[in-house]
């Protein structure tokens, strides 16, 4: 099937064909009016290249460094929920194609899988943050966008049931029923803590000597405060467009962010990449690398592992396309001078 597919898109119409409407609902939807969804693609449809030529580019180098890792290409996979509902093999088929593509994989703790297979009290927090460095993990991510759950307006309609939990077995309950809505949704409002501030990053600092990244930067104050609390990077996220419609798009809201850091700790950005020239266009304004979350979900839900590979091995191939036909030879060379975005334009017209 893969052979057939020849973009991201494509994948994500195998997966709508593949899954229950419940499942792909959940997937591919956003809070309320889905202005945000929207945006996070088309507001990378707004920038421009400005491509160099007569440049050797007989040989390119994709590679990059994060938090000390190289990786094959500055693409990752982003922190998604419950794989297993796309795949019976969840995220262990989306770990394996990972290393696979030799990049890094950041696991969400709503999966259905394991951190050995693969909120609102403290000490849940502890174990879990704990397990992950005992299996090896390399990194903490921190999602900061979530004080409640979205409204998710087509899981609601759907009455989303949403499967046990793995990584909560033994420490909180995970039978949530409602009457209401999705259980999705009752289950949120058991387990999400609108209490957490910046006062709890040093609690999180006490208990791990892992590098700690925070998710849903997007704005230069948050940006300052992580860095004044001794972050070690920032992920621009508006959580995929699922918590809070009318939000800027991230790859509008990263050049602030990169602004307000000036390279002191990296900055990785989520949302809406769907092409290589999305990764080169996210670089280009100053992000290390851009983390993908649906496009691998439906890889998954469409072909498993193999179409995890293909999604991720898809975006390395146009990527070097892209830095081929832009005079690059590295992703050191990509610049700001590449890019041409709708303030260049506004402000070469006054």
């Amino acid at each position: 099937m893969s052979d057939q597919v020849v973009n991201l898109n494509e994948y994500q119409e195998l997966a709508k064909k593949a899954l229950p409407k419940m499942y792909y609902d959940f997937y591919a939807g956003g809070a309320e009016d889905q202005h945000t969804l929207k945006d996070n693609q088309e507001a990378f449809h707004r920038i421009t290249l400005r491509p160099r030529v007569l440049v050797d580019v007989s040989k390119i180098d994709l590679s990059t460094t994060v938090l000390g890792y190289r990786i094959s290409a500055p693409i990752m996979i982003a922190p998604t929920a419950m794989h297993q509902l796309a795949h019976h093999e969840g995220e262990v088929a989306t770990a394996k194609a990972a290393a696979a593509c030799d990049t890094i994989m950041i696991l969400s703790y709503s999966s259905t899988c394991t951190v050995e297979e693969i909120y609102k009290t403290r000490d849940v927090s502890a174990q879990l943050v704990q397990r992950a460095e005992r299996n090896g993990y390399k990194a903490i991510v921190l999602t900061v966008d979530t004080p409640r759950l979205g409204r998710r307006e087509a899981d609601i309609k759907n009455k989303m049931i949403a499967p046990r939990l793995k990584n909560f077995e033994g420490l909180i309950s995970v039978e949530v029923s409602s009457n209401e809505g999705s259980n999705l949704e009752a289950y949120a409002r058991n387990t999400l803590d609108d209490s957490l501030s910046w006062k709890d990053i040093a609690w999180l600092r006490s208990i791990t000597k892992l590098p700690i990244l925070i998710k849903g930067v997007l704005t230069r104050e948050d940006a300052i405060k992580a860095m004044e609390v001794g972050l070690d990077g920032i992920v621009v996220s508006n959580h995929g467009a699922r918590q809070l419609d009318y939000t800027p798009a991230t790859i509008s809201a990263l050049p602030e962010v990169v602004e307000a850091v000036k390279g002191k700790i990296p900055v990785l950005v989520d949302g809406g990449v769907r092409r290589g020239t999305d990764v080169f266009k996210a670089l280009a304004l100053g992000a290390q690398a851009v983390l993908v979350g649906r496009p691998v979900v439906f890889g998954l839900a469409a072909e498993g592992e193999k179409g995890v590979r293909r999604v991720i091995q898809m975006l390395k191939d146009e990527l070097e396309l892209t830095m081929a036909l832009s005079g690059c030879t590295n992703v050191n060379g990509i610049t700001r001078n590449h890019i041409r975005t709708q303030a260049d334009r506004f402000q070469s017209s006054l």
